[in-house]
This record gives C-alpha cells, structure tokens and sequence, in this order.
C-alpha cells in the first residue's frame, strides 16, 4: 500500500454557481444580467407587444462590467435569464509594486497583491494620484470569476 505522504488530491472550488436564474420580465434598468456569457450591467431595455404567438420579447443592451463592452439580446419575457452574482469592495491602496501590481488591504487587515492597475483612464488616474502621496480606496468588483479595480476614491476617514 503507498504512504499517505505519496497520495495527491486535487482540490476544486465548492461548485457554487456563479449565476442564478430570473425571468426576463423581472430584469430592471442598472441591473446585472448576463449576456453572450459576460456578466454585464443593464443599460437599455424595452419591452415588445405579445405577437401573434403569444410571447412579449425583452430587448436587452448591457456594458460589460470588466471592458465596457456593449453586448445586445432578445429573449421572451416569461424565459429566464442568468443573473450573475456581484460583489463589490473598497479596499486600501498600500503600494503599487514595480510590476504594476497593486497592494490593497481590506477593512478587516487582509492584505492582497493579486490584481494589476486597470486599463485605460482609471488606471493613469490611481497612478498619478498614489504618486502625490494621496491615500486612496479602491473598489473592486468580483463576479464569475473575475475581478477587476473599477474606481478609486480618497480615503476621507484618515482625516478624522
């Protein structure tokens, strides 16, 4: 028989899902939807008159989350869609490491050094700022697996 200090396992996630399911028609404006299997927010939607065979369409337009992108469906009103689950959280801006990795730390002291400065505006403006010696919040939003810095704040309550 092997030794125990010989066996591997593999570990995994709990298999909790990252989506749950809503109809259509309960679905609102600054929502969470999935569309083309990107968790997007909720734009534009418009309701269509039940046709000749029997069903109101939901014409949906979402902006990703994560890039921005603009993803568009068409689903009937009774079917349901997924909906994803998205958390959101500020955290403390401790360093930017020379790699372009952020040091936040969380409410409760955790630190973490998993995410890189973001793309685009956000990210030029969390440089700059964190150069002049500024504290700052980051809030990260985390949903299907991804996660993303998608603003920055002041941190006021140092002040007091």
């Amino acid at each position: 028989m092997a030794d125990i200090e010989d066996t591997h396992f593999d570990t995994g996630d709990s298999g909790a899902s990252t989506t749950y399911p809503m109809q259509c028609s309960a679905l609102r404006k600054n929502g969470f939807v999935m569309l083309k299997a990107r968790p997007c927010k909720i734009v534009d939607m418009s309701t269509s008159k039940t046709g000749k065979h029997g069903h109101a369409k939901v014409h949906l337009v979402g902006l990703d989350i994560f890039s921005g992108k603009k993803y568009e469906d068409i689903c009937p009103s009774t079917h349901n869609m997924d909906v994803p689950f998205v958390k959101r959280e500020d955290y403390q801006l401790t360093d930017i490491s020379d790699d372009g990795y952020l040091c936040l730390m969380s409410d409760n002291g955790d630190l973490r050094e998993d995410l890189k400065i973001p793309e685009g505006d956000i990210g030029v403006q969390l440089k700059n700022e964190y150069d002049n010696g500024k504290e700052l919040l980051c809030t990260v939003l985390k949903s299907c697996g991804e996660e993303c810095v998608i603003a920055i704040k002041t941190n006021t309550a140092l002040d007091k």
